[in-house]
């Protein structure tokens, strides 16, 4: 088994398509060096400050994770709003709603020694069971170079038929091993899991998902963020972020200063 993988130049149709057919699918290079060294510079000291505070048996004992990314790093909404993300998003969320919008926002780092991440789908926040549809999808991006020895995302492909973690065995696991700047983009249904890093040095991602607009997100973005951090984002950031309504009737602000709150 493979994980299909394309490049920026790819068609976006060609792209939707393994994802929504195998679950998982490989968009290689797509962020500049730049803004990689620049969430790499501005995340470290968030690392290190906090990151140690989430460490459990699910998380890991030896991996740092950060939330809330939108107030750490300008560099973010780049990630948040790639096109052709959001091309891909358009085409597996939008027709369930009339807008989408961000899930949760995490950096994660891997230390050496840290071992497999228990498998794991990350819509089991909702009743996913219910829809028969995909109710969020996620975009993990890699800050480092994702190699087997560094703990590369280990993903089930939807061609193994496996939803139940206890089912699957090692020859049903493929890992997203990828160029720092990539993105590896999963169902909220496909299993996967943090490899284990048996490498000498840090392995260094950042996810974020998207879900559907009349979700409840699973980081609330109303408490995470100040209004200070939210007004110093662009509209459309803003609005990924859970800042609008959705349609007429779901989320509305009766104090609306513009207008702008009810539009999609």
């Amino acid at each position: 088994m493979k994980i299909a993988r394309y490049q920026a130049h790819d068609h976006a149709d060609d792209i939707v398509s393994a994802l929504v057919n195998n679950g998982v699918v490989v968009v290689e290079t797509l962020l500049e060096e730049a803004v990689v060294a620049g969430l790499n510079t501005d995340l470290r000291a968030e690392f290190d400050r906090e990151g140690h505070l989430y460490q459990n048996s699910f998380n890991g004992h030896k991996t740092l994770r950060v939330g809330g990314l939108a107030k750490y790093s300008d560099h973010f909404a780049t990630l948040l709003m790639h096109p052709i993300v959001l091309a891909v998003a358009d085409a597996v969320l939008k027709p369930h709603c009339e807008v989408y919008q961000v899930g949760s926002t995490t950096a994660i780092e891997i230390l050496p020694g840290e071992a497999a991440q228990v498998l794991h789908a990350d819509d089991t926040c909702y009743p996913s069971h219910l829809l028969p549809f995909e109710a969020q999808i996620s975009a993990l991006w890699a800050l480092d170079d994702f190699t087997e020895e560094n703990g590369a995302t280990r993903v089930v492909p939807k061609e193994c038929e496996l939803t139940d973690p206890e089912q699957v065995g090692d020859e049903h696991i493929v890992q997203a091993v990828m160029p720092a700047g990539s993105v590896v983009l999963y169902l909220g249904s496909t299993l996967h899991g943090g490899g284990a890093n048996l490498s000498g040095g840090a392995r260094k991602a950042v996810v974020n998902t998207y879900c559907l607009g009349w979700l409840r997100q699973e980081e609330n973005q109303y408490l995470t963020l100040t209004r200070e951090d939210v007004s110093a984002q662009p509209e459309a950031v803003r609005r990924m972020l859970g800042f609008q309504a959705h349609g007429p009737y779901l989320g509305v602000w009766p104090e609306d200063p513009d207008g702008l709150w009810f539009e999609s």
